[in-house]
């Protein structure tokens, strides 16, 4: 993991999972029924602004719920795949409509179905708390578990190594 900084110049294109990386992967159910996640506003700021720097950001999760499309939608992401049953496929689909390569595509995962999607790119991560068969296919693992500050990790040592960070996008919203 000591080198996995060179290859995060290389990266145009964020994919996360969402219960358990951007959030802590606790659902709370509500006696009607829905579902309450948590978010970090750091993980949320980090997403806005690879947005507004030109990444594109992606989210695929086998999770679904009307208040996830609603916080993705409140960070202006738009390639948001919920409610998926297969990752891989969905991963497949993306990678080809958008003409990307393995070397340019940073996944973060946590857990089992990630698994597949993460040995097909270049920089498979995840947060601190994930599962040790994904921790073993990562090539860095954030200090940070799912859902507190994770994803902002791991944007943020991106955009820095490429000198994206800070460099005046950071304060124009």
């Amino acid at each position: 993991m000591s080198n996995y900084k060179e290859g995060l110049t290389q990266i145009t294109t964020f994919i996360f999972d969402y219960d358990g990386v951007l959030t802590n992967g606790v659902v709370l159910i509500t006696n009607t029924g829905d579902q309450l996640r948590t978010g970090h506003v750091k993980d949320g700021y980090a997403l806005q602004l690879a947005v507004k720097s030109g990444y594109r950001v992606a989210v695929i999760s086998g999770g679904y719920s009307e208040s996830m499309r609603h916080r993705c939608n409140a960070l202006n992401l738009t390639d948001v795949f919920l409610g998926v049953e297969n990752k891989k496929a969905v991963f497949e689909e993306y990678v080809a409509k958008n003409n990307l390569q393995a070397s340019e595509i940073l996944y973060m995962g946590d857990d089992i179905p990630d698994y597949q999607v993460m040995k097909l790119v270049g920089m498979p991560v995840c947060p601190a708390d994930a599962a040790e068969e994904i921790k073993g296919i990562s090539k860095y693992i954030s200090h940070f578990d799912g859902g507190y500050g994770c994803v902002r990790d791991i944007i943020e040592q991106v955009m820095k190594v490429q000198g994206k960070w800070m460099n005046g996008n950071a304060y124009h919203w």
